[in-house]
């Protein structure tokens, strides 16, 4: 299962995000972050919004309540999703393959 970090008033945890893809998606978990797939090109922020943007439609949650902590040059990024417990990130999680 995914490394999840819960605090007080939500959760983080790492996605790898694989920029300039032929569509927006989930490509399972790899290692110990959540594997995104996305169109954009990492230029100007792109890349980090099609991110939130993923994420927020995957889990159900409001864009406001998703920030890049750490991350928003690179591939690997740490992500903090406000109003989440561990168990509802599982529990929406469990059907994202694990890749290696």
């Amino acid at each position: 299962m995914l490394p999840v970090t819960e605090m007080d008033d939500g959760l983080t945890f790492h996605v790898q995000v694989l920029p300039r893809s032929s569509r927006n998606e989930t490509a399972g978990i790899h290692g110990d972050a959540l594997k995104l797939k996305i169109t954009a090109a990492p230029m100007d922020g792109k890349a980090n919004e099609e991110c939130i943007l993923l994420l927020s439609g995957m889990l159900g949650v409001r864009k406001a309540d998703i920030t890049i902590l750490r991350g928003h040059t690179s591939r690997r990024k740490t992500i903090f999703i406000r109003g989440m417990s561990r168990k509802e990130l599982e529990s929406i999680l469990s059907g994202v393959n694990r890749s290696r």
